[in-house]
């Protein structure tokens, strides 16, 4: 059984991915199942348990099973059980008692939990959310009252659904030993929604298309042809200066040279190729970085074309499937770079790379999924879903990890740099403070970071508030200023490394533009404790634990980015300069 459920999963996702999983219409009468998804606390949208967890009773049709569609949907928590309610295609039904509670002691008391904790529930017809409250309490918090009567509003556009709305009625007090009747009525009407259109009213247009949101794109673009005028007036015209000054030297005689005053990039010409320290793990950061950059550019086009956010656990899907197919970038920018650099470990360099990224969010997944276990939580993953994620990694990433790699080694491995190394490494001199690699690494991510602040917001709220996000036009944008931003400020950082004779570029660069994910995880703080309501170890154990894993994803992307573009320009600058 768990063998083909990870099958079943693996062929999923690519059905998902491909879109196959498309509604059916339905004909007079037919039957429409009402699904029931999860209940939980309104300020904490991780923390959702099943929605017979609290003592619902169901109505007396014959209970239908569910399987998760597909991977992302049981990574997510979705826990689809069956009302019981029996609803069919344009049949009306008229207020109706499907079934009662028997409220002894224990129930009330956790009806009454749930109504102070502002639990709400999901329910699902047709793949159409809806979304309603448990009770509420009068305005002294003595009394607390139960919403009975489910009134359902079906709109409907020839044989398809394309509208669903929820009224809670019959508010009863919760007193012990007593019986409370549930009922439902539906309703059906028509709509001019078209199928295709039927999600849009779960948008927010106002939020995410908000004069700020417009104004921190052009911002940010402004700040981007700023930058890059000024890095490319100061460069051009510094280094114009310094080909000019070393031309100068070339005709220098000996004693001349010697008597003069040499200083800057030049100098360090024998050592700037040296290999960073730890390559091994500076290779497989790079490898994954690129192989970040790339999911993140692919997912964000798929999500241009596509509305991914119809489908439930569509997006995490994709994204797991274009990390899993996108596993050779890692192999080919990781293995090539290790080779260069002259490492000889490369099938130990492949494993790092490959395990890199999924043993840092499955670990992290790992620690909350023991907090989900203790909770009892819907989030809590099982087992078969772990055995499905780990045979992508075995089966499917390490492979082509392994492909990427021989790729990499063979067509671009070979250390063809513009100058010789030195056998003996030159010593470093002594530079003013703010010329050390640690402050340069602390000040290069502000940047980088101002440029995507604002919509870390709207990213954030998609995420763990109630709003859907669908511009992603915005994260394009946004994604191609963080990555011209990051080039820019680790090209001067570097500059001004080399020039105060310090060669140690490799890893300046790449932590420099990582370091912007200490500013995001700083922000997330922030957010958390200013922006929202949550509470509880729970959902601040998932919130904080994979506010880290996008972090320091974010960090090792831009990180990768910021050391390609730097060592294009090292490479560059050192080409065009003579060297005896």
């Amino acid at each position: 059984m768990g063998l083909f459920r990870d099958h079943f999963y693996l062929v999923s996702e690519l059905c998902a991915v491909a879109g196959l999983f498309l509604s059916s219409g339905y004909t007079d009468k037919e039957e429409v199942v009402l699904w029931m998804n999860t209940v939980g606390p309104y300020h904490n949208r991780q923390e959702t348990y099943k929605y017979f967890s609290l003592p619902f009773c169901a109505g007396i049709k014959k209970t239908i099973s569910h399987y998760h569609e597909t991977l992302g949907e049981a990574l997510q928590g979705v826990e689809l059980e069956f009302s019981g309610l029996d609803i069919k295609f344009k049949e009306e039904v008229m207020q109706t008692t499907y079934c009662e509670i028997e409220l002894d002691k224990a129930k009330r008391d956790a009806f009454v939990y749930a109504i102070k904790n502002h639990y709400w529930y999901q329910m699902y017809i047709d793949d159409l959310p809806i979304w309603g409250i448990v009770g509420e309490a009068d305005e002294n918090g003595e009394d607390h009252y139960l919403w009975t009567y489910k009134k359902l509003e079906i709109g409907f556009n020839g044989n398809r659904i394309v509208d669903v709305n929820l009224t809670s009625e019959g508010k009863v007090k919760l007193v012990p030993n007593t019986r409370i009747a549930m009922s439902y009525s539906v309703k059906w009407k028509k709509s001019d929604v078209k199928f295709e259109d039927r999600f849009d009213k779960y948008l927010d247009p106002s939020f995410f298309q908000h004069r700020i949101h417009w104004f921190s794109i052009f911002n940010s673009f402004m700040m981007v042809i700023f930058l890059v005028g000024l890095v490319s007036m100061i460069l051009m015209r510094t280094l114009r200066k310094d080909y000019a000054r070393y031309s100068k030297e070339e005709e220098m005689d000996d004693m001349d040279r010697d008597l003069g005053d040499e200083y800057g990039w030049k100098q360090v010409h024998g050592d700037v190729f040296r290999p960073s320290s730890h390559p091994l793990i500076f290779s497989s950061l790079i490898g994954s970085g690129c192989q970040i950059f790339s999911v993140s550019l692919i997912v964000i086009v798929v999500a241009m074309l596509e509305d991914l956010y119809t489908e439930r656990g569509s997006m995490l899907s994709t994204a797991i499937f274009v990390y899993a197919a996108t596993s050779p970038v890692n192999g080919y920018f990781g293995g090539s770079l290790y080779a260069k650099q002259g490492g000889r470990r490369w099938i130990k360099q492949m494993f790092v790379g490959a395990f890199l990224i999924p043993a840092m969010v499955c670990g992290t997944a790992f620690f909350i999924n023991f907090i989900a276990i203790y909770y009892h939580a819907s989030r809590a993953i099982p087992f078969g879903t772990m055995v499905a994620v780990c045979c992508i990694c075995f089966f499917v990433i390490l492979p082509l990890n392994l492909v990427g790699t021989i790729l990499g080694r063979n067509l671009s491995g070979q250390p063809n740099f513009p100058c010789r190394v030195n056998a003996v490494p030159r010593p470093i001199p002594e530079k003013k403070w703010f010329m050390e690699p640690a402050v340069i690494v602390c000040l290069g991510g502000i940047l980088p970071f101002g440029s995507i602040f604002i919509e870390m917001y709207f990213i954030f709220t998609s995420f763990w508030a109630y709003k859907i996000y669908y511009v992603y036009g915005f994260m394009m944008l946004v994604l191609v200023i963080l990555c011209i931003v990051t080039v820019c400020v680790t090209i001067v950082c570097t500059y001004f490394l080399l020039n105060a004779e310090d060669y140690r570029w490799q890893w300046t660069s790449f932590l420099s533009a990582a370091s912007t994910a200490v500013y995001v995880y700083m922000y997330s703080f922030y957010y958390y404790f200013f922006k929202t309501k949550m509470y509880g170890l729970f959902q601040t154990s998932f919130y904080f634990g994979y506010m880290a894993v996008f972090s320091t994803a974010l960090g090792i992307m831009c990180g990768a980015v910021g050391y390609m573009g730097t060592s294009a320009f090292v490479r560059k600058i050192y080409t065009n300069v003579k060297i005896d």
